[in-house]
């Protein structure tokens, strides 16, 4: 059979024994993976077998190749079920992917492994045996826990950004990750109530790019969290899908579940305004230089600069999720408005803590900066970027009779 993958079915389940109980969902994001599928489902297949468990595996698939057909072809000699789930959008990227493979699973227990084969399918047995003595809700396979290794990481470039990643993650999730020595890992073993807290939770869950466990860890809080040596291989075939793109997904992932908490908000928020005084004073400076134009205007002129930066940070990092119900247009005036309005109410706000409050000048301008900053990060936080209930969470339905093999 020759297809577009755009062509097939947005969800193939083939050769899907339903009605037995299974162990374990393995959810394998891929993109571009064909020269992969096969030896993965074998190995998977073997390690399954030898162990005694009852396994389903669920492609969740963005690919621009024939990677769906090569899954079509290898399910049909796979002693294991598989569900192919193509995405005709790859919202989330690969953190995306996954999540939605694991809401098209059915067993208590979800691993997330790679498709390239860097990630060992025969230790998918012990992640589970670890997870079930413990009690652990978490179990991640780490290439730094003792008699773990990374050798497969390709050059001292992708070695040097595993590790300064991994140490920044942990450094800003420190009670979330901790006791987790690779909060980086795409190998990893879930329990599904877990997942379901987060999922039903205010939040929900919102990937962005590859890194899903930090997603998983920080929002579902799992109870329990161990971990399982092993050792990171060579790629088999393809390519690698690490790319200064999704390097700067990760570091947007990164502030966008810093800041779920409204007092790192406040942080970050008064950060960016600090940041904004650069643009500001720069264009100030042109604007009033020799022969420039009069102080009072060029401030004027040059505070909106300032504005125009801050908003640009808090629009696309802070507030990146709650963006969708305004226009970018009318966000950028409405922000800039308040801006604006902070600096009028600056002066009157001070002469009043001097003249009723019996303030010193210099205090009286700092109460001021104080309350006006208040006041304008909760305009900003609680009304113009506000909350639009929990974030919506599709509930995909199982096809409860496999579809007919398309294969002559």
């Amino acid at each position: 059979m020759t297809a577009d993958p755009l062509d097939l079915p947005v969800d193939m389940p083939l050769d899907v024994p339903f009605g037995t109980a299974l162990d374990v969902s393995v959810v394998v994001p891929t993109y571009n993976e064909a020269g992969n599928i096969h030896e993965l489902l074998h190995r998977i297949g073997a390690a399954m077998a030898s162990a005694g468990l009852s396994a389903e595996v669920i492609f969740a698939d963005d690919s621009t190749d024939h990677t769906c057909e090569v899954i079509e072809d290898a399910a049909g000699s796979s002693p294991l079920p598989v569900v192919l789930h193509h995405r005709a959008e790859p919202t989330g990227g690969l953190g995306g992917a996954v999540v939605e493979g694991i809401g098209r699973s059915a067993a208590p227990w979800i691993v997330v492994i790679d498709a390239d084969l860097q990630h060992p399918p025969e230790l998918v047995p012990e992640l589970l045996a670890r997870g079930r003595s413990t009690g652990a809700e978490l179990v991640v396979a780490s290439r730094y826990a003792a008699g773990g290794s990374r050798s497969g990481l390709a050059g001292a470039y992708r070695t040097l950004v595993s590790g300064v990643s991994t140490a920044v993650t942990k450094s800003l999730f420190p009670r979330a990750l901790r006791g987790l020595t690779d909060p980086m890992s795409g190998f990893f073993a879930i329990r599904r109530e877990a997942v379901d807290r987060a999922a039903t939770g205010e939040d929900g869950l919102q990937p962005l790019g590859y890194k899903i466990l930090l997603e998983l860890a920080v929002r579902c809080r799992p109870a329990g969290i161990t971990e399982v040596p092993y050792a990171f291989g060579e790629r088999h075939a393809g390519e690698s899908k690490s790319t200064v793109r999704e390097g700067l997904r990760f570091l947007r992932h990164l502030v966008t579940l810093r800041t779920a908490d409204p007092r790192a908000r406040v942080a970050v928020f008064g950060l960016i305004g600090l940041s904004g005084f650069v643009p500001n004073l720069a264009l100030l400076w042109l604007l009033n230089g020799p022969g420039g134009m009069h102080y009072a205007p060029a401030e004027i002129i040059a505070n909106q600069a300032g504005l125009l930066w801050n908003f640009l940070l808090v629009d696309s990092l802070l507030y990146r999720l709650r963006r969708s119900h305004r226009r970018r247009s009318v966000r950028l005036l409405t922000f800039a408005a308040v801006g604006n309005a902070d600096l009028v109410a600056r002066l009157p706000l001070a002469a009043l803590f001097i003249a009723w409050g019996g303030l010193d000048p210099v205090p009286a301008t700092a109460v001021s900066m104080v309350v006006v900053f208040a006041g304008r990060f909760l305009l900003v936080d609680r009304w113009l970027y506000r909350r639009r209930g929990a974030r919506a969470t599709s509930e995909p339905v199982r096809v409860e009779t496999p579809l007919p093999d398309p294969r002559p």
